[in-house]
């Protein structure tokens, strides 16, 4: 009912990339939603690059989880991602 693209958050396999972008997805949203922590899931930068991969540039490519300091937005960016979400920074 929206024009508004959709981005599905917590990609982090090609698995996730292919089923998310046959759906329809406007963008994808690597993050592990702090769940490493949890339930000892990878670390979202573990799974950039390989998700960037599969994305092979069809869609736009967030990227957040343990982003603290610029040095961490460019190597997100490096390995893939077209945006990097910070937030913790801005709560400091």
């Amino acid at each position: 009912h929206s024009d508004l693209p959709v981005y599905v958050k917590g990609v982090q396999s090609e698995e996730d990339v292919y089923r998310s972008l046959e759906s329809g997805a406007g963008g994808i949203w690597v993050s592990n939603h702090g769940g490493r922590q949890l339930d000892g899931g990878p670390a979202a930068f573990d799974s950039l690059q390989y998700v960037a991969e599969a994305v092979d540039k069809r869609a736009p490519i967030v990227f957040d989880s343990g982003v603290r300091r610029g040095q961490h937005v460019f190597k997100a960016i490096a390995s893939g991602a077209d945006l990097v979400a910070i937030g913790r920074p801005v709560i400091y």
